[in-house]
């Protein structure tokens, strides 16, 4: 009686990238894209929770007077790329500061109060 057969090994030949439709170019560009200049970034596929974060974005750049405009990335490559695993998100010059959580007009001044 064999309880284990080692002498057959079973090759495994997709990796996680490929069966979830990642591939290498676009994990590329989604890692240029995180590291471009200043910038504030919502990370989210364009939900509910995801448009409060960019409005309650949008009020607190205007209440602090800064002429910055705001990126909507709904690309999960991107996404993934900021290791992000719970959106809303939220990215401050290339550095994820908030992520799974709406935040309020004044969280999001104090973070860029903060950050900047």
């Amino acid at each position: 009686m064999v309880l284990f057969n080692f002498s057959e090994k079973k090759e495994e030949t997709s990796s996680c990238c490929r069966s979830s439709g990642y591939d290498a170019e676009s994990m590329a560009k989604a890692e240029n894209a995180k590291i471009e200049g200043a910038s504030v970034k919502v990370l989210g596929s364009g939900c509910v929770k995801c448009n409060q974060l960019d409005a309650a974005t949008k009020a607190a750049l205007e209440q602090l007077g800064m002429d910055t405009t705001i990126d909507h990335v709904a690309d999960f490559s991107q996404i993934a790329a900021y290791g992000v695993m719970a959106t809303p998100a939220l990215v401050v010059d290339g550095k994820v500061v908030s992520y799974g959580k709406v935040l309020q007009t004044e969280e999001v001044v104090k973070i860029l109060q903060k950050v900047r």
